[in-house]
């Protein structure tokens, strides 16, 4: 997320930090290029520092490289964010079974200060952080510390691990389903169901800081931007779905489940549809509505496998543009996503893409286009362009010639 080039208001200061930031990072590559695990990668360690205290026990729910000596390899993971304009570096490394290395450090004036390490069941913490002691009696072998280093008060390591495991997550197909209201499963569906129900959060800061803006309900937020996408949708009603069907008794009597209704007025006339009842591509753009505001409105990171999935590309660049936008992103929330979709390369500059491929042994390289010398990405090449001819890699290889004879099309003498 590190910018190239500088002067674009989408690019973000800091002032502990000599580089500048982007606001969006787009990843593509071939089928199976490994553009998901990029995303993965990010999404588990989110849910690690968010779940680990409550939910690991005998061992450390990873997903091991496969090919070579990965399944019996450790797994490593870094990640640097700026949080309240200081810059923090995490490390982990697991296996199966345990936690082996973990360190959280922190660059308040530009020089590193290690806020804890850990190996094993060894930790230790920078004299100071008193308030972190009780960490150590929450330790297990499959916990992380920054999990269980939430449960304190100490803003140093709190702000960081929550705004790390408070990154979101949609089109990921692999993450556990969980039971949501609003009949449906897809992620994101029941948050924005919420702010349409009054029980969403009350967004008490605002995307703007001027206060003489007149502050939206989260339900106009949410209208607007349902509006916004041109789906033909005028309004958003939640109503209880009676599930007793006439039973009175107490033992066989539940619970009123909540139904969302998405309300169509065409040439007079109103009607209401189930959200199962619309597209795929509607029903898409209502699940993203929660996650992006809160997104903008906290700073957080919004990762989106698969955003051409169901999005129209049109939908999918005006996505792309709240997030590059300064107006509508003003405290610096990010947008990193894998795509097929070769037309969003012209609402993207050369340092918000990214290349996978796989090399010999099966794992993936990730690489900037803007690594790419000479004038193959200079500003002012078309990079859609470009990237369907193959200039920058990360396309499929297509031997028609081989799959022709496949099917019997050619003579096998040839």
């Amino acid at each position: 997320m590190v910018a190239v080039d500088e002067g674009r208001p989408s690019v973000r200061a800091f002032n502990l930090l000599a580089e500048r930031v982007l606001a969006v990072a787009g990843v593509y590559g071939p089928n199976a290029s490994g553009k998901s695990n990029v995303i993965e990668a990010l999404a588990w360690l989110s849910m690690a520092a968010a779940r680990s205290l409550r939910a690991w026990d005998q061992f450390i729910p990873r997903d091991p490289f496969k090919f070579g000596e990965g399944p019996h390899s450790s797994s490593v993971y870094a990640v640097e964010m700026v949080i309240d304009g200081v810059r923090y570096a995490y490390r982990l490394e697991v296996d199966d079974t345990e936690v082996l290395f973990e360190g959280l450090y922190s660059y308040p004036e530009r020089r590193r200060r290690v806020l804890f390490e850990r190996e094993g069941s060894d930790i230790h913490f920078r004299r100071g952080l008193g308030a972190l002691s009780g960490t150590r009696e929450l330790l297990t072998g499959t916990t992380l510390a920054l999990s269980a280093a939430m449960r304190f008060d100490e803003p140093e390591v709190q702000h960081f691990a929550r705004s790390l495991a408070g990154i979101r997550v949609l089109g990921l197909r692999r993450r556990a389903p969980s039971r949501r209201p609003f009949g449906t499963g897809m992620p994101g569906v029941s948050e924005t169901g919420r702010l349409f129900d009054g029980q969403g959060t009350s967004m008490q800061s605002s995307i703007f800081d001027d206060t003489d803006f007149v502050q939206p309900s989260p339900r106009e937020s949410a209208l607007a931007l349902l509006r916004f996408a041109d789906l033909g949708i005028d309004d958003v009603q939640i109503v209880d779905d009676d599930l007793n069907h006439g039973q009175v008794t107490p033992q066989a009597r539940r619970e009123p489940r909540r139904q969302l209704r998405l309300i169509h007025r065409v040439s007079g006339q109103e009607l209401s549809f189930d959200l199962e009842e619309e597209s795929a591509g509607t029903q898409t753009w209502f699940a993203l509505i929660g996650p992006t505001l809160d997104a903008l409105r906290n700073g957080r990171i919004l990762l989106f496998d698969e955003i051409d999935a169901s999005l129209h590309p049109r939908l999918s660049a005006r996505l792309l543009e709240l997030f590059q936008d300064p107006e509508t992103n003003p405290h610096g929330a990010q947008l990193i996503f894998t795509t097929h979709d070769t037309s969003l390369l012209n609402y993207l500059n050369r340092d918000e893409v990214w290349l996978t491929e796989k090399n010999q042994s099966g794992a993936t390289t990730l690489t900037a286009l803007a690594e790419y010398g000479g004038d193959k990405v200079r500003k002012s090449l078309n990079l859609e362009r470009a990237y369907l001819q193959g200039r920058f890699g990360a396309v499929p290889e297509l031997d028609q010639f081989t799959l022709r004879r496949a099917l019997g099309l050619v003579s096998s003498d040839v």
